[in-house]
C-alpha cells in the first residue's frame, strides 16, 4: 500500500483548527475504508492515521497558510529559485534586491499566519511567530524545505543556516509524498522529503538568459557577467568567485539575522524591564497587604472588646433602670399610706 491513501486522510486532518487535530484523527482512524484494500491493508491504514503526530503550534501556522493562503507560500519558493539563479549567476546586487524582497515577503507571511490562526480560533505567541519566520526563511533557502512547506503536512519548524541543506527529518507527516506546486514557481523540484537532483541547474540557467535578453536585446547564450566595454564572452566563474559572492549572501543573511537578534534583544530587555517592575509592585502590595492583615486582626479584636463591653453596659443599665422603677414603686407606695 502505498502513501495516497494516508495523504487523502492526512492533509484534511492537518487543515483543522488547532485543537480539533486529536478528535478527528481518531473518528478518521475509526472510519477507515478505501476502495480496493483489503481488510487487513484497512486495518493497517487505520493504524497509520492514529499514529499520525500532532503537529507543533509553529508548523500549525504553516498549515494553515499552505490551506488558506498557498500563493503566499508559492511565492516564497518562486523567490527561493530567484536567490539561487542570483547566486549561480554570482550576481550580488541582484542578490541584495531579493533579500530585501524576501523581507517584505516574510513580514507578510508572517501577519497572514497570525490572522489566518486567530480566525481558526487560536493566537500564536511572538515566540511561535518567530518560529514560523524561520521556517518559511528555510523554505526560501531549500527547495526541500519548500516543498515540505507547501505539502500541508508539516510536523516541526524547519531552519537553513545558509550553508546545508534543511534538516527535513520528521519534518512532515507522509514523507516522500509529491507535493502539488503552482506552474512555474519551482516548489515541485523536490519532495517533501527532499529536492529533486538537476532541476536546480537548468533553472537558473533560464532565468540568467532570461535577464540578458531584457537588458539589451543579446543572445541568451551569453553569460550576466561580463567585462565593463567589451562584448567577449567571461570565463566560467572560478570556485574563489562563486565562494565571494556566497559570502556576500552570507554577509547579508548575517546582518538580518543580527537585526533580528538585536530587535528580540530589545524586546527581551523591555519584557525584563516590565516584569521586574511587576515583581517589585507584587511585593510593595504583599508587605502592604501584611500592614493591612495586622490592622484588621487589631480592629476585629477592638471591635470584640467594644462588642463585649457594650453588652456589658447594656445589662449594667438595664440593672438601674429596674432599681429605678422599684425605688419609684415604694416611693409611691408610703405616699397613699396614712400616717399612725
Amino acid at each position: 500500500m502505498g502513501t495516497r491513501e494516508l495523504e487523502g486522510i492526512a492533509g484534511p486532518l492537518y487543515a483543522l483548527p488547532y485543537g480539533e487535530f486529536v478528535a478527528a484523527r481518531t473518528a478518521a482512524a475509526k472510519d477507515v475504508a478505501a476502495v480496493g484494500l483489503t481488510a487487513a491493508e484497512q486495518r493497517a491504514l487505520a493504524a497509520e492515521v492514529r499514529a499520525l503526530p500532532k503537529p507543533s503550534v509553529a508548523a500549525w501556522a504553516v498549515n494553515m497558510l499552505a490551506a488558506h493562503s498557498p500563493e503566499i507560500l508559492r511565492e516564497l519558493a518562486g523567490l527561493g529559485t530567484s536567490m539561487q539563479a542570483a547566486q549561480d549567476a554570482l550576481d550580488a546586487a541582484d542578490l541584495r534586491r531579493l533579500a530585501q524582497q524576501r523581507r517584505q515577503l516574510l513580514a507578510g507571511a508572517v501577519k497572514a499566519a497570525h490572522a489566518l490562526a486567530a480566525q481558526h480560533g487560536r493566537a500564536i505567541s511572538a515566540g511561535v511567530a518567530t518560529e514560523v519566520e524561520q521556517t518559511l526563511r528555510a523554505a526560501t533557502a531549500d527547495p526541500g524545505a519548500a516543498a515540505a512547506v507547501q505539502s500541508g503536512c508539516l510536523l516541526r519548524t524547519l531552519s537553513a543556516d545558509g550553508v546545508d541543506v534543511v534538516d527535513l527529518a520528521g519534518a512532515v507527516a507522509v514523507p516522500g509524498s509529491q507535493v502539488a506546486a503552482a506552474p512555474g514557481t519551482g516548489a515541485a523540484r523536490g519532495t517533501a522529503g527532499g529536492g529533486a537532483p538537476g532541476a536546480r541547474g537548468s533553472e537558473p540557467a533560464a532565468r540568467a538568459a532570461h535577464r540578458g535578453e531584457a537588458a539589451g536585446g543579446q543572445s541568451t547564450e551569453q553569460p550576466r557577467l561580463r567585462a565593463v566595454g567589451k562584448a567577449h564572452v567571461a570565463p566560467t566563474p572560478s570556485a574563489v568567485e562563486r565562494a565571494r559572492t556566497g559570502l556576500e549572501a552570507a554577509e547579508e543573511a548575517a546582518a538580518e539575522a543580527d537585526g533580528d537578534s538585536r530587535r528580540a534583544a530589545a524586546e527581551l530587555a523591555e519584557a525584563t524591564a516590565e516584569s521586574t517592575r511587576l515583581a517589585d509592585e507584587a511585593r510593595d502590595l504583599r508587605r502592604r497587604l501584611d500592614v493591612v492583615e495586622a490592622e484588621l486582626k487589631g480592629a476585629r479584636k477592638r471591635h470584640e472588646q467594644a462588642a463585649a463591653l457594650a453588652q456589658q453596659t447594656a445589662r449594667a443599665a438595664d440593672r438601674q433602670r429596674r432599681k429605678e422603677v422599684l425605688a419609684r414603686e415604694r416611693v409611691l407606695r408610703l405616699g397613699n399610706t396614712p400616717e399612725g
